[in-house]
């Protein structure tokens, strides 16, 4: 069970300071919208490349942009350990993930609320991760939306049924309330902002997401 703190949550002008505080977390969760695909701007290769110099834990970053034919493979570059694009602004998915896999990261692949999952089963393996959002991509604070939790179940039985090593990946309204159901549903790999970022203690809230998680996926 791994949990992903997304710093869309931190404080901003103290980022060394915020990653420090979650450095029992698998990895940290990297948000890049481009006011395009999402109505929302957050910050470019730059700024990911200084997250990555300063960063106890390897970067998980989710590409919310347009284009990510073109941009995606530069997050790759700059030491990413996951870079993860959106199924719906890919040209063409696959060829993507191979080239990120080349470069050394892990290829991940995300859906919006209301995209289906379907075309993905063909070619779960090439993909490390599908992330299913669990709220609308572009801000943070959102609550978690049980009626995306069918697709996490299919991609489970497709993965299992392949035995694929597959991550399947949930992100949005990630708390110690919700994380069960994403968790029975099949999902191994959670993101959380407020609950691990607004917690008094970080790293307690770390390992009780962890806890959690795995007490529901193993029942």
């Amino acid at each position: 069970m791994r949990i992903n703190p997304s710093i869309l949550a931190a404080d901003f002008v103290n980022m060394q300071a915020e990653l420090a505080r979650i450095a029992s977390a698998d990895f940290v969760h990297v948000d890049v919208m481009d006011n395009h695909f999402v109505p929302n701007l957050t910050f470019g290769p730059q700024m990911v490349g200084r997250i990555q110099e300063t960063s106890p834990v390897p970067l998980d970053v989710h590409l919310m942009i347009d284009a990510p034919d073109r941009w995606a493979p530069g997050y790759a570059e700059l030491g990413a350990a996951s870079v993860t694009f959106h199924l719906e602004a890919a040209d063409d998915p696959v060829a993507l993930a191979r080239r990120l896999r080349a470069i050394g990261a892990r290829a991940g692949v995300a859906v919006k609320p209301g995209t289906g999952v379907e075309g993905l089963l063909d070619v779960l393996d090439e993909f490390d991760q599908i992330l299913v959002m669990t709220v609308e991509p572009g801000f943070g604070g959102q609550s978690f939306m049980p009626e995306t939790m069918p697709k996490l179940r299919t991609l489970a039985a497709e993965a299992r049924r392949r035995g694929s090593a597959v991550w399947l990946q949930v992100d949005g309204g990630i708390s110690e309330s919700t994380i069960a159901q994403a968790a029975e549903a099949g999902a191994d790999t959670f993101v959380a902002g407020s609950a691990v970022f607004g917690a008094g203690d970080p790293e307690q809230a770390i390992a009780g997401l962890r806890a959690t998680a795995a007490h529901a996926h193993a029942h």
